[in-house]
């Protein structure tokens, strides 16, 4: 299976030469991938119903503990399932929709890599490796949403997304690393097992926010909701798939996933449900604000969202029935309509359902699937839908904390919904015929087949709900349920939750009958929403820019001393703090000089006092140069030839340089005022400073084992060569010998260009640009 995965992103990046090969059929060759991994899944469930979990173990990185082990139970092949059947049929969807459009390969590349990367990361056992697959998603998700690159509606809405998601993405690797260090393991299925002290350790709180944070961002949960409808720029094959049925459920999976480690505890509970309730409510009142078919499914998809993070919250073993039964007729139904308003955008011109009606006498099976999905979406039966509302219902009766409360926003978010998908079923098929951009006629076989098959799955599973029984079971058992059998129903008799869903029926049809006039009444609230959490992320994004300006004019303004200044700085308090107070401070002073070594020494210094008083550039790189070639003698003085010879090579190649440059500039200017001369003073003094104390500190203490030591006993055993120098930099400093060999080589060149490239050439190949005209 990794290889599968893997290969696919070879697959992806070959979609321009089988364009080449195939042109318009190329999405349907590209198909045979998921739809081959597809079966090949549907070939391990009698494994999965079993109760056995498939473990793929791939070594990585052993040294540090990362695998791409693969991870197969029923939660991972339930998404694995849709990811690979919803992809196989959007690729066919996009063969007609893109049909002649240019960008058809790149698109085929991106699709392709992204449903690699979903696929990977509700695979993956490893911490590591799913945070990979995590940023691959945001990454191809963000080349998707802009797809249309030169609309900057679609452009601004894929850098929104990007951002949120891969913000999210920065505390979730935090979390993760708390994760590991609270669970001493990387791998998923060995903390799932760690839960009880998981959630003793003193990690949890913060390592729980950070994950909470990277899933609340992922799946647009409140207040990080509003880029998901924003998204909607994106083209309609890629609404389908994305941000409805994929990627927008990876932080879903991921909350799933942590359950059994992370669950439970109160603080888990609360939030889950009371951001996931208030998160349903909130998309189901923005939905029922627009006309955009694309953006009535999107907040219904943020809708959707909050009521599966709702259902992790409430957890119990009736709720994780209700998630899973929820989250399947979520993803036939709405991946379904939103390959329906592709159909409609495509065919009509528009994708406004105030401006379409009457179209069932034109499109009678595009019709008939919206309607079989509008009523999933509704929540009615004999569709599975209806079951999973009347689950979600059961479940919310169930809850402890905040019980009324979130009855109340999940009835709210019912009724609302029931109208949005009255709106979306109904409003642009029946009713009076209207003028569209476009002569609206049926779609070709491509586009409908894929929602005509997942309608058709939602209105088989909702007559026959037995069928999921064992996957409903071997999904509950993954996210941490009992052992206890699940009997799925459409009829569960006359109870609370069937009058809940009768009393929204009513009010749902209140809302789609006055719908024109509620959103008149609504557009006073304008200016409220407009003041929400989209406001804020513009606000911290100008914010954001405000600093970057005041960092580029104080850090950036294009002098080379102030780079100089702020990187010694930077230098003296990492460095600095260090060694004053996180070690112990033992300086071996000691004066025992030669008097060769204290001329070599005053020679340094000379030429670096020198090179600061002088007022002539060539003086002052003569100066340098006495310092360098000072430093090459000291390294002869202990036994360093090969630095010695670099040092020396090195040093002549830079005065060479500079003279040649400097020569015909004009004496030194002033530059820097007094005060900043004695504040290059200071700084340079206590860098220095701090470097001599270093190096003392070094001599001074025994800290390590003397690495010669080592070479010493190895060189024979390891490197098998008599003579130690050499052992040690052919085999144990190979790398830096050869950037040695490499310096001098540069050197080298340096040299023979210099020698060879005369001023005559130079002017030769450059000449003088004639006078410009003075029109004055």
């Amino acid at each position: 299976m990794q290889l599968a995965v893997l290969g696919g992103f070879v697959v992806a990046g070959m979609a321009p030469l089988l364009h080449r090969w195939f042109g318009a059929r190329t999405p349907l060759v590209m198909a045979l991938l998921p739809a081959a991994l597809a079966f090949w899944l549907l070939g391990q469930w009698p494994t999965i119903a079993a109760g056995e979990v498939l473990l793929l173990e791939w070594a990585w990185v052993p040294g540090l503990e990362i695998t791409l082990t693969f991870l197969i139970d029923g939660l991972a092949w339930l998404f694995a399932l849709l990811i690979t059947v919803i992809g196989a049929l959007v690729l066919v969807y996009s063969g007609d929709y893109l049909r002649g459009h240019r960008d058809l390969p790149r698109f085929l590349v991106v699709i392709t890599a992204f449903m690699m990367s979903m696929l990977g990361l509700v695979l993956a056992d490893n911490l590591v490796t799913l945070f990979v697959f995590w940023e691959l998603t945001s990454i191809t998700s963000y080349l998707l949403i802009g797809f249309n690159h030169t609309d900057l509606s679609a452009r601004k809405a894929a850098l929104q997304g990007l951002l949120v998601t891969v913000g999210g993405g920065l505390a979730l690797i935090a979390g993760f690393v708390m994760l590991a260090v609270a669970g001493d393991s990387w791998s998923l299925t060995e903390l799932a097992t760690r839960g009880e002290a998981l959630r003793a350790h003193a990690l949890y709180t913060p390592l729980l926010i950070c994950v909470l944070i990277g899933a609340f961002t992922k799946s647009a949960q409140f207040p990080f909701h509003f880029w998901l409808p924003n998204a909607m720029a994106a083209p309609t094959p890629v609404s389908a798939y994305l941000h409805s049925a994929t990627m927008v459920k990876a932080g879903i999976y991921l909350l799933a996933r942590l359950q059994p480690a992370l669950g439970g505890t109160e603080v888990w509970v609360v939030t889950l449900s009371l951001v996931g309730a208030l998160t349903m409510v909130t998309g189901a009142f923005l939905a029922i604000r627009h006309t955009n078919i694309k953006k009535l499914l999107a907040y219904s998809t943020v809708m959707a969202l909050g009521t599966l993070t709702m259902l992790l919250g409430i957890g119990t073993d009736g709720a994780l029935v209700a998630f899973v039964v929820f989250l399947l007729a979520h993803s036939l139904y709405k991946g379904a309509l939103f390959l329906v308003a592709g159909i409609l955008d495509h065919e009509t011109g528009t994708k406004d359902v105030t401006a379409m009606g009457g179209l069932w006498r034109t499109m009678p099976l595009a019709t008939a699937v919206a309607m079989v999905a509008g009523l999933s979406l509704a929540g009615l039966p004999p569709l599975l839908g209806f079951l999973g509302k009347e689950l979600m219902f059961e479940s919310v009766l169930e809850a402890g904390a905040y019980r009324p409360l979130i009855l109340l926003l999940a009835f709210v978010a019912a009724f609302l919904t029931l109208a949005v998908a009255a709106i979306v079923a109904l409003r642009p098929f029946f009713g009076a015929p209207r003028q569209t951009p476009k002569v609206p006629h049926e779609a070709a076989w491509g586009m409908l087949v894929g929602p005509a098959l997942l309608a058709t799955l939602s209105l088989l599973a909702g007559l026959a709900p037995g069928v999921l029984d064992g996957l409903v079971a071997a999904t509950t058992v993954a996210i941490g349920a009992g052992e206890a059998s699940v009997h799925l129903a459409l009829w569960h008799g006359v109870n609370l939750p069937l009058m809940l869903t009768l009393a929204s029926l009513l009010l749902g049809g209140l809302v789609f009958r006055h719908w024109d006039r509620l959103r008149g009444r609504l557009a006073c609230l304008e200016p409220i929403i407009a003041r929400g959490p989209e406001a804020g992320y513009e606000a911290l994004m100008r914010g954001v820019v405000r600093v970057a300006e005041w960092q580029t004019g104080m850090l950036q303004n294009g002098y080379i001393r102030n780079y100089l200044v702020m990187t010694l700085l930077v230098l003296l308090g990492l460095v600095g703090h260090a060694l004053f107070f996180r070690h112990s401070l033992d300086v071996a002073l000691s004066l025992d000089l030669y008097f060769h070594e204290a001329v070599v020494a005053g020679l340094m210094v000379a030429g670096a006092v020198a090179a600061c008083v002088m007022r002539s550039r060539l003086a002052a790189v003569a100066a340098l140069g006495i310092m360098g070639f000072s430093i090459a003698l000291a390294f002869v003085l202990f036994s360093a030839p090969d630095l010695a010879i670099t040092q020396l090579l090195v040093e002549t190649l830079t005065v060479i340089l500079l003279v040649l440059v400097l020569f015909r500039l004009p004496r030194f200017a002033t530059l820097s005022t007094p005060l900043e001369r004695l504040r290059d003073l200071v700084v340079a003094a206590l860098v220095g400073g701090m470097v001599t104390l270093l190096m003392l500190s070094v001599l001074g203490g025994e800290r390590l084992p003397r690495i010669s030591d080592y070479m010493v006993a190895n060189s024979q055993p390891l490197g098998h060569g008599h003579n130690i120098v050499n052992v040690i930099l052919v085999d144990f400093r190979a790398l830096d010998t050869l950037g040695e060999m490499f310096v001098l080589a540069l050197a080298a060149i340096g040299v023979y260009a210099m020698l060879r490239f005369h001023a005559g050439e130079y002017d030769a190949r450059h000449p003088a640009s004639p006078p410009e005209r003075d029109d004055g």
